[in-house]
């Protein structure tokens, strides 16, 4: 049996230049490891790498449709970013990635009941891989389905995935709307230059789209972009709920406390530690103040599945079965998750003597 948390290999079949900056990377999935590897629009995979002899692990967004039967995700090469270097440089076809199964929860509401649903998308630069996934599922369900997509980038060149994209919009004249924004060239309308924002959020709203018919809005770019638009969702009066977004990485501002209890215990507590994954149990001790559980955890020789470390991925979640923690951040697990017992454990301290983890359930 094949365990969901493992990485596995997957060979690469075809790295392909999407910009300059940009490449996606289509992979081979093994049949003994198609059923595992099944996913969903909006998903991503977790990569383990040794690059210049360190260990380095990275998630990317699925790009790919699965009525495509292919498996792909882009890598947009940032600075100093190691992965996203390795990919854009040196990765190519033959070459075998260890992988994780996909995740996430950055996807469509299969629980909708309407026959014909509206979707509206903003994305910025490489936010739209899985943007465009989902896009791609959601015409493809139904020719009665609405997909509106406002894109940000710095100019024509740097827009990833335009061929695909124009194509989607010649093929689904009357289903998709396509609209670029460019902060470093000039489209002659102003509502179009420049970075997506609240105010422009609020203007689309007016324009493009009637909130009352959207069934959901799918965010998807760097911080401040995902929280303007967000603000102005909110503005409008958008519930929650209706409500999706993706960050790249953990925000750049002051870590707040976030605990799963009322009040937080500062007691500097000394904790017996016990975590379970894959049928097997490691016990260890740790303080309140020093590691999270994961590092604890990886520190005492457990192999734990983790990605970001940011408090993003939940790469790293898993259930609290007894005790108490608190978590600096968390930016991943959904209110249900939290009340059902789920943590980061990267972000996770104990408060309580005893706490148990596990990572099966």
């Amino acid at each position: 049996m094949v365990n969901i948390t493992t990485f596995n290999p997957l060979k690469v079949t075809a790295v392909k230049k999407e910009t300059d900056e940009t490449v996606s990377i289509k992979l081979e999935v093994p049949e003994n490891l198609k059923d595992i590897f099944k996913y969903k629009a909006g998903q991503y995979l977790t990569f383990k790498q040794l690059i210049n002899g360190e260990e380095v692990r990275r998630s990317y967004s699925i790009c790919s449709a699965n009525y495509e039967n292919e498996l792909s995700v882009a890598v947009k090469k940032v600075i100093d970013g190691r992965f996203s270097t390795y990919a854009n440089e040196n990765l190519k076809a033959g070459d075998v990635l260890e992988t994780m199964p996909p995740m996430g929860k950055f996807i469509l509401n299969d629980k909708e009941d309407s026959t014909t649903k509206t979707y509206v998308f903003f994305a910025a630069g490489s936010g739209i891989t899985p943007i465009i996934s989902l896009i791609k599922t959601v015409l493809n369900s139904s020719d009665k389905n609405k997909a509106i997509l406002f894109y940000g980038n710095r100019t024509t060149d740097s827009v990833i995935f335009k061929e695909q994209l124009e194509d989607l919009k010649d093929k689904n004249v009357n289903n998709f709307s396509l609209h670029y924004l460019l902060s470093k060239e000039n489209l002659g309308a102003v509502l179009f230059n420049g970075r997506i924002n609240k105010e422009k959020t609020i203007s689309f709203s007016k324009y493009f789209f009637d909130i009352a018919n959207v069934n959901q809005f799918f965010i998807c770019g760097p911080e401040e972009m995902i929280f303007e638009v967000k603000d102005g969702l909110d503005s409008l009066g958008i519930p929650k709920q209706k409500i999706k977004f993706e960050l790249f990485s953990s925000p750049d501002q002051p870590k707040k406390k976030q605990t799963n209890s009322e009040v937080k215990d500062t007691r500097r507590v000394l904790s017996q530690i016990k975590i379970k994954q894959d049928g097997n149990e490691y016990d260890f001790n740790l303080y309140s103040d020093g590691d999270s559980i994961l590092d604890a955890a990886l520190n005492s020789g457990a192999d734990l599945p983790f990605a970001c470390k940011g408090g993003v991925c939940c790469t790293c979640k898993a259930k609290l079965e007894s005790g108490k923690v608190d978590m600096d951040v968390n930016y991943g697990l959904e209110e249900d998750e939290i009340e059902a017992g789920y943590i980061l454990t990267c972000q996770a301290h104990p408060t309580t003597d005893t706490v148990y983890v596990n990572f099966d359930a």
